[in-house]
């Protein structure tokens, strides 16, 4: 791809247009997530994200940058007269799937970045998605349920859409169009059918609050919220799972045992979560070692992990050098439809000791998810350190 864009001559009129295309090829090629254009002093450095991890494309001529964006700006309908402001836009991909067009102004220059989904086969089947067999079982036996909250946390990044378009697809294929099931996202990332989604437009006050309201009187059955933000959409998501709807959704928090705090401190009742949660799965992603991975039995390369063996990265064409290619889930569920754990967990404020009553209880964490992937061969050591850190070993 450098070298298409390299041979490009930039005094020509086509030069952002082809320019755009060949980027456009380049990232459905490689399925990223994200491609940032950068305006530097020197030109236009552009970077994309693999398996979430950013990685340098190249820089490009001075003059370049405005160009791109521009073209970039035209295609995805924005004021391509302001460049002073940020502004966000969208257009069709010619593969399928939408892509997210953002920009921002900075020092030398708009800087752009293009967010792609639907990319190639990226929400799939629970059982494809890495979880283990006891997790997915959990997730299953909660979506047989006709009301309470599903909720599917980690931080950004962490595939929480990923999984929970993969329960609406389970939805989908058990009830065969005999439940109603109804969707609000902020953006809608990918069409399913068998599901009525909905898209968010603040603009014309049509917020989650409003939304999710007018959606309880569309005679729901399951819902599911793109994410919780604040305060208000959390009593208005969790009072509807005790009306008779199944509330699927996602929260940002780095654990299970978080999540719980971090609603009882946005001020919703204890009893309310009680009550209304009846599960909440927490999860990361870790790249996967490519074919090209040797063996080792350093306890330098181990990390700490309790281990004797691991595979670790090597470095290859097929991996850019990485020693990576794809991504797994390493998960963590917590459930509270467990009256005494979730009695225990609730009553217990310090979110490392309501962690150890989980784990005390069987709940297998997300570090100990990510070790038996070691084990197995799937990821490395130093990929768990680099995702996990030593903060889930509890």
């Amino acid at each position: 791809m450098v070298s298409r864009i390299e041979h490009l001559r930039p005094e020509t009129d086509a030069y952002a247009t082809e320019f755009v295309e060949a980027l456009l090829d380049f990232a459905r090629r490689v399925e990223t997530s994200d491609v940032h254009l950068h305006p530097v002093a020197q030109g236009l450095e552009i970077r994309f994200r693999n398996d979430g991890v950013l990685l340098c494309l190249g820089q490009f001529p001075a003059g370049a940058s405005s160009n791109i964006v521009s073209r970039l700006k035209v295609l995805s309908n924005l004021l391509t007269y302001r460049s002073d402001i940020p502004q966000e836009g969208r257009l069709q991909s010619d593969q399928g799937g939408d892509i997210r067009v953002s920009t921002y102004p900075t020092l030398h220059g708009e800087r752009g970045v293009l967010r792609f989904f639907g990319h190639g086969n990226q929400y799939r089947d629970l059982e494809e998605l890495g979880h283990a067999t006891e997790v997915v079982d959990q997730i299953k036996d909660c979506l047989q349920e006709t009301s309470g909250a599903l909720l599917i946390c980690g931080p950004a990044g962490s595939g929480k859409s990923t999984t929970l378009y993969a329960c609406l697809r389970h939805l989908v294929q058990e009830t065969s169009g005999t439940r109603n099931l109804m969707s609000l996202e902020d953006p809608i990332e990918v069409p399913i059918a068998g599901v009525s989604q909905s898209q968010v437009n603040a603009a014309a006050g049509f917020d989650l609050h409003v939304g999710l309201r007018s959606l309880l009187r569309q005679d729901p059955e399951v819902i599911m919220v793109g994410e919780i933000r604040d305060p208000t959409t959390a009593e208005i998501a969790i009072q509807a799972s005790l009306t008779g709807q199944l509330m699927l959704t996602s929260f940002h928090a780095d654990s299970s045992v978080t999540a719980v705090s971090r609603l009882l401190d946005m001020g919703i009742e204890p009893y309310l979560l009680r009550s209304g949660v009846i599960g909440i799965c927490c999860q990361r992603l870790l790249r996967k070692l490519c074919h090209c991975a040797g063996d080792s039995r350093d306890p330098q390369e181990f990390y700490g992990l309790p281990i004797d063996w691991a595979r670790v990265p090597g470095g290859c064409p097929e991996c850019c050098d990485s020693g990576y290619r794809g991504r797994v889930i390493a998960s963590e569920f917590l459930p509270l439809r467990d009256a005494g754990l979730a009695t225990a967990i609730l009553d217990t404020r310090d979110s490392r000791a309501s962690y150890r009553v989980a784990t005390e209880a069987g709940m297998k964490s997300v570090w100990q998810s990510a070790t038996d992937l070691v084990r197995q061969g799937i990821t490395s050591p130093a990929e768990v350190r680099r995702v996990l850190g030593v903060a889930m070993r509890i």
